[in-house]
């Protein structure tokens, strides 16, 4: 059965030179990078605040890659650490040389760039649909509580993550297989922690990266990741289960924590791990929201009877939205392959390097010797729309490429580069596909980018 809607005007509320859609890492960098070259930008999101990933799911652990000899593209991902501790919104992390980001902080962090760099925010609204003349995308549609609107712009960027835009576009999109997606999270923070007596009990018993490969997941490794330590929990959810406090059958609750404060809170724990949830499908997402919140609670009631200076722990929030890490990606003009990220891949079109971490599929690749790659432009550039860039974790590439370039420094790349690449084309007036890719590595080098 389907329903015919009657045919209607929309209104046209709202006109810029580029209009990025999604705020998360990629989003964010892509909306920065352009308002700095000089062109009207705005800024959509269907949530409250900007900063998608690190804000509306709660992952704190930005750069949590970083070791002594790692190499990175700096620029406006690096920015966003220097800007959260400044504004007291980052802690150390606690496996790596980075900073955790405060998910609640950065919302004002992130406030704060976007107004200093003139960008037209918009929030509260969801892409419905693009504007299309031909094959070039003019702008979208929107839906709110003002109902039914029009944004005009001269480039569009996609980055919700999921190719929102780019599918209904029309672009050749690829959707990972329901039972081959990477398992989607529901993230939370706790409160109630005996730093002290946590702390203590991780010294005296460290866990290290070896330490994943138990259970339900085998986790491969170059060998240099195995002795290193991780906070990683999982025997306590083990003892759980022997003694029937969490069902057998959710043998996948382990995980990761981020950091522990004086206050007695743990943040970004990383312990729910729900596979077959599609986060294209709203029946799916809603199934799996609430099974996670289910989760989340088996896993606190066995922290506090068997891990050590839990025992007074509560839940302080979760995420506001379950974490999605895979779904749509483009058929882009230059499809990334896992020999390109395994292999220190070089273009002549890299719009940054990213270092050499994988994180997904069962594959962990820490950069701890100073290799990394190229991120090429064309990854961004989608195949059967004009007008319009990918950027984020919908990029082109395959399954072993998206389990690097997924990750929120490599977003954060791909948006700063697909911003100054949308700002040239407008300002020169030609199409995403001729820009002069020398004249975005100049800018993006301008703006402490290192592109090689």
């Amino acid at each position: 059965m389907i329903i015919t809607e009657p045919a209607r005007q929309t209104p046209v509320i709202h006109k810029t030179d580029v209009l990025v859609v999604g705020s998360g890492p990629g989003g964010l960098a892509a909306a920065l990078a352009a308002a700095r070259e000089g062109v009207a930008v705005t800024l959509l999101e269907r949530f409250g605040c900007f900063g998608g990933n690190i804000t509306v799911v709660g992952v704190e652990g930005f750069a949590w890659y970083r070791h002594e000899k790692t190499v990175e593209a700096g620029g406006i991902g690096w920015e966003f650490e220097e800007r959260a501790k400044a504004m007291g919104a980052a802690v150390p992390e606690s496996q790596s040389l980075s900073y955790e980001l405060d998910s609640e902080g950065f919302k004002l962090v992130a406030d704060k760039l976007v107004e200093e760099a003139g960008i037209h925010p918009m929030l509260h609204r969801q892409f419905a649909a693009p504007i299309m003349d031909g094959n070039a995308i003019k702008g979208v549609i929107v839906e709110s509580k003002a109902g039914r609107e029009a944004i005009l712009a001269k480039v569009v960027i996609d980055c919700t993550g999921d190719a929102d835009v780019a599918h209904r576009a029309g672009a050749a999109t690829q959707k990972t297989p329901l039972e081959k997606m990477q398992a989607a999270s529901v993230m939370f923070h706790l409160a109630g922690v005996d730093k002290q007596r946590f702390m203590d009990e991780v010294r005296a018993d460290p866990q290290t990266y070896k330490d994943w490969s138990t259970g339900e997941w085998t986790v491969e490794t170059d060998g240099k990741e195995d002795d290193m330590f991780s906070p990683f929990l999982k025997r306590p959810f083990e003892k759980a289960i022997e003694a029937g406090v969490i069902p057998a059958h959710l043998n996948t609750i382990a995980g990761t924590w981020g950091a522990v404060h004086d206050s007695g809170e743990m943040t970004y724990m990383n312990l729910v791990h729900l596979a077959g949830c599609d986060g294209t499908d709203p029946d799916s997402l809603t199934q799996f929201e609430i099974e996670g919140r289910k989760q989340a609670m088996f896993a606190i009631e066995a922290l506090r009877r068997f891990a050590p200076g839990c025992e007074a722990v509560r839940l302080r929030n979760f995420g506001m939205s379950i974490g999605i890490r895979d779904t749509r990606k483009i058929d882009a003009r230059y499809n990334m392959t896992g020999a390109d990220v395994r292999g220190e891949a070089r273009f002549e079109d890299s719009i940054g390097i990213y270092p050499e971490f994988i994180d997904g599929y069962g594959i962990l690749i820490l950069p701890t010797t100073g290799r990394y790659m190229h991120i090429p432009y064309r990854s961004m550039l989608p195949k059967g729309v004009e007008g319009l860039l990918v950027a984020g974790r919908a990029i082109g590439g395959d399954q072993v490429a998206h389990a690097a370039t997924r990750n929120m420094a490599c977003c954060a790349v791909a948006g700063q580069g697909a911003g100054v690449a949308a700002a040239l084309c407008v300002k020169g007036k030609v199409p995403l596909s001729e820009v002069d890719i020398h004249i975005v590595q100049t800018r993006l080098a301008s703006q402490g980018v290192r592109v090689f």
